[in-house]
């Protein structure tokens, strides 16, 4: 066997070691949700005819030529019995694309597509796009929405790096063949964390929003907004209202948007989301919840304070640290939810839960008091009301 051929071999059974791999739950978990050991999909899981010249003509040494830095910040779908994620991809060139990735369980075992998604164009090709938020829609498609970004026309000179970013609009029936819609018009200059509603309101098509006023700057925008339009071809809102807005020092206080698709419970629309607050070492992502009325989808009837999920350990580290972000839920019928997040913009994760844990932390969770005097007293009533239950037979085994 050549020395090319021996590397690749080993090359292709690490790879199925890793594609190959179980999945197991972690046993610290908060009671609402059960984190896994294992990301679900990082770079090492692009497949080896994605990154090598496997000809050993024109790549003798068996280098790496297009490299893959990221997966990230998945949509998720559920179809015919099998789960498809619709990852972020990013190269090493900084180029992010679309990928799916299919797997028989929610928690293991995703293998990419052959190919990637080779997304239609708009007559303004787009620069990047990233984070798709795909919608299974009562009228029959299933929508991606997603961020397309393109160069600021109107920077001075010599700036490179301000864009404008708008929600970019793609609709399918089996996630092969993709038809490219024209971009939602907002009355906002900037739109990023766009999601499309499932169900018709008031007979049109309702997006969530996240209007700003500069690309990475939300300004006097803002929030997660809401937003009705006659059709998708083509989406246009011409009024903006917001939903869930930012609080000064909470996890939301920079910026927040709408992650997936909000799920629908029998107590409401129940929606996760995330947050940005601004820290020391630069900004810090976290994901929470909050639930709208199933009348009025756009009416928030439940806040539960503090965050659902925050990083920890490996998640914390990465190309963009302290990061979790989540454009990609799954509701199984049987009630099983799986939040797919991504950590430090590098690899996913998925966190196991149901409707019924999430649906009680959402409606029993208390909200936040926007003070530290008011929550001390808001902690001091739930140790008071546990220190009284402590002093029964059937709770005395709590005391020191």
């Amino acid at each position: 066997m050549s020395e090319f051929m021996r590397k690749l071999k080993v090359l292709k059974e690490n790879y199925v070691r890793l594609i190959d791999r179980s999945n197991v739950p972690t046993v610290n978990n908060n009671g609402v949700y059960t984190r896994y050991e294992f990301p679900v999909l990082t770079s090492a899981h692009a497949p080896i005819y994605w990154r090598y010249d496997l000809n050993p003509e024109t790549n003798p040494l068996l280098l790496e030529r297009l490299g893959v830095n990221a997966t990230f910040n998945p949509g998720a779908i559920e179809l015919n019995g099998k789960i498809y994620l619709i990852v972020r991809v990013e190269g090493v060139d900084r180029k992010s694309f679309f990928a799916i990735a299919e797997s028989d369980s929610p928690v293991d075992n995703f293998k990419f597509w052959e190919y990637p998604v080779l997304l239609p164009e708009t007559d303004n090709p787009d620069t990047n796009v990233y984070d798709m938020r795909l919608t299974k829609h009562e009228d029959g498609w299933i929508y991606g929405v997603f961020c397309t970004e393109r160069k600021d026309p109107n920077a001075p000179a010599g700036d490179l790096s301000s864009a404008v970013a708008q929600g970019g609009i793609v609709r399918t029936k089996d996630l092969k063949a993709w038809e490219r819609l024209p971009d939602l018009k907002t009355p906002s200059a900037q739109q990023r964390n766009v999601v499309l509603h499932p169900e018709f309101v008031d007979g049109k098509y309702a997006f969530y929003t996240r209007p700003q006023d500069g690309f990475i700057d939300a300004g006097s925008g803002g929030g997660i907004g809401w937003g009705l339009s006659e059709s998708m071809n083509p989406a246009v809102i011409e009024q903006e209202t917001i939903v869930d807005t930012r609080y000064y020092h909470t996890i939301k206080e920079v910026k927040n948007g709408q992650g997936a698709a909000p799920i629908k419970t029998d107590k409401g629309w129940l929606h996760i989301a995330h947050g940005v607050r601004n820290t020391a070492a630069g900004l810090r992502y976290v994901l929470y919840m909050f639930m709208t009325s199933l009348e009025d989808p756009s009416l928030v009837i439940h806040a539960p304070g503090g965050h659902l999920i925050a990083p920890e350990g490996i998640e914390r580290v990465g190309d963009v640290s302290n990061v979790v972000f989540c454009n990609g839920v799954i509701a199984k019928e049987s009630g099983e939810v799986y939040i797919y997040y991504a950590s430090s913009d590098t690899r996913i994760h998925v966190a196991e839960t149901t409707v019924e844990k999430l649906v009680d932390a959402c409606v029993n969770t208390p909200e936040d008091l926007f003070r530290s005097r008011t929550s001390v007293e808001q902690r001091s009533a739930l140790i008071s009301a546990n220190l009284k239950l402590m002093e029964t037979p059937e709770f005395a085994f709590l005391k020191d």
